[in-house]
C-alpha cells in the first residue's frame, strides 16, 4: 500500500519542483521591479505631503509600503518557502 502512495506522489514532486523554480524566477524579477516602484511611490508621497495634499500622500504612502520588500513581496516569499517545504516533505516521503 505504501508503494502505491509513493508512486502517486511522484508526479506531484515533479510538478512542485518545476512550479517552485518558475515561481522563484518570477518572484525575483517582480521583487526588483516592485522595489523601484515602491521608491517612486514613496518619493511622490513625500512630495504630496510637502504640497499639502495629505489624503493623496497617505494613499501613496500605503501603496509604497505594500509594494516595499516588507509588504506583499514578503508574503509571497513566505508562500514560496512553504511550497518548497511541502516539496521537501513529499521527497522525504518518497525516499523513505
Amino acid at each position: 500500500m505504501r508503494i502505491i502512495l509513493k508512486l502517486l506522489a511522484a508526479p506531484f514532486v515533479v510538478a512542485l519542483t518545476l512550479s517552485w523554480a518558475v515561481l522563484v524566477f518570477v518572484f525575483c524579477w517582480a521583487e526588483m521591479i516592485l522595489r523601484y516602484v515602491s521608491g517612486i511611490a514613496g518619493l511622490l508621497a513625500i512630495g504630496l505631503f510637502i504640497m499639502g495634499q495629505t489624503q493623496g500622500g497617505i494613499f501613496l504612502a500605503i501603496i509604497a509600503f505594500l509594494l516595499s520588500p516588507v509588504g506583499i513581496p514578503a508574503v509571497a516569499g513566505w508562500l514560496i518557502d512553504k511550497l518548497a517545504d511541502a516539496n521537501a516533505a513529499l521527497k522525504f516521503f518518497i525516499t523513505t
